[in-house]
C-alpha cells in the first residue's frame, strides 16, 4: 500500500494539519520525511497528525516523526497525533513514544 499526505497551515490556529492516509514503512518513510522537514522549514509550529486512516507505521516511520519531533522542539513546539486507530496508538504506547508525543483520541 502507498502513503498519502494531505497537508495545510491554519492560520487562525497557527497549525499544521496533516492527514496520513496508509502505511508508513521502509518504502515510504522518506515521503513523509520530505514533506514535514518542508512544512518544519517553511513554518515551524505545531503538527496535528490526522491518523485516522493511517493503517500502519513500522520503526522507520517512527524514526522520521522523532527526528522532526526534535527539530520542532527547539522551536518549542510539538507534534500532536490525534484519532489512531488501535493497532497505531497500540505501537506507540508499547514503544515509549505515547509519552514523547502527544496521542490523543
Amino acid at each position: 500500500m502507498s502513503l498519502v499526505i494531505n497537508k495545510n497551515f491554519n492560520n487562525d490556529k497557527n497549525v499544521w494539519n496533516i492527514e496520513l492516509k496508509g502505511e508508513i514503512d521502509i518504502y515510504t518513510a522518506n515521503e513523509l520525511k520530505k514533506v514535514l522537514i518542508e512544512v518544519v522549514s517553511i513554518n515551524p509550529q505545531d503538527i496535528i497528525l490526522n491518523a485516522s486512516e493511517l493503517e500502519y507505521i513500522d520503526s522507520t516511520g517512527l524514526g522520521v516523526l522523532i527526528g522532526v519531533l526534535k527539530r520542532l522542539r527547539q522551536q518549542g513546539k510539538d507534534i500532536h497525533i490525534i484519532e489512531a486507530k488501535k493497532n497505531v496508538k497500540k505501537l506507540f504506547n508499547i514503544t515509549g513514544l505515547d509519552k514523547i508525543f502527544k496521542v490523543e483520541g
